[in-house]
């Protein structure tokens, strides 16, 4: 369970959030489920197995916060889409292995479908047997690990190499596994995508 308190402390460490314009004089916590989530994802195959509560939910949150906003809450392993006062809809993600969670305010810079992807030096740096061989890039496709949908995380106009993209690996949702990016199954990215717009709030904590 989050706590204001908690979370304005780790707010500290952000300069880039605005937490009174985020949070209101109740906890996080106050996101809870409100009821079965409806059929309208499209859906191009059966969607793979993951955990229940990853599956996206409606659900009612804070008021006062920003509608058409995403918020991640990293350690829950939930993006939250703001899309009304009080209500959102929530999806399972997978997030960033522990020294590389992503944490700070950004927005959409950008919208792909099927986006090509080429590894950071970072990446390559870290693992060359892995992502050397893709240094020039991987065009955009079903085996494609940014998956069907990408949206590019900008910070003052410039590209963070954060995404939040479709993958190739949906057993990874629920789970610290990326690179830093944000996961989501194929199916829900394409939902999301196509209810976002660019210049589009983006909270990460």
């Amino acid at each position: 369970m989050i706590h204001r308190r908690n979370l304005l402390t780790g707010l500290a460490s952000l300069p880039l959030l605005s937490a009174p314009a985020l949070l209101s004089a109740q906890p996080m916590a106050v996101i809870t489920p409100a009821v079965a989530a409806p059929d309208t994802a499209p859906v191009a195959r059966p969607l793979p197995p993951i955990a229940p509560q990853f599956m996206p939910t409606p659900v009612n949150v804070q008021p006062d916060l920003i509608p058409n906003s995403i918020i991640v809450l990293s350690d829950q392993f939930y993006l939250y889409h703001i899309t009304a006062p009080g209500k959102a809809m929530r999806y399972g993600v997978a997030v960033g292995r522990a020294e590389l969670v992503f944490r700070g305010q950004a927005e959409v810079g950008r919208k792909v479908e099927w986006p090509s992807w080429k590894p950071t030096p970072e990446m390559i740096a870290r693992s060359p047997s892995h992502y050397a061989k893709y240094a020039d890039g991987m065009p955009g496709g079903p085996t494609n690990p940014l998956g069907a949908r990408a949206l590019y995380l900008y910070q003052n106009g410039h590209d963070t190499a954060i995404r939040i993209h479709g993958t190739t690996e949906p057993q990874s949702i629920g789970s610290a596994a990326s690179n830093g990016c944000l996961r989501m199954v194929n199916e829900h990215v394409i939902a999301l995508y196509d209810q976002v717009a660019l210049g589009t709030p983006v909270f990460v904590y």
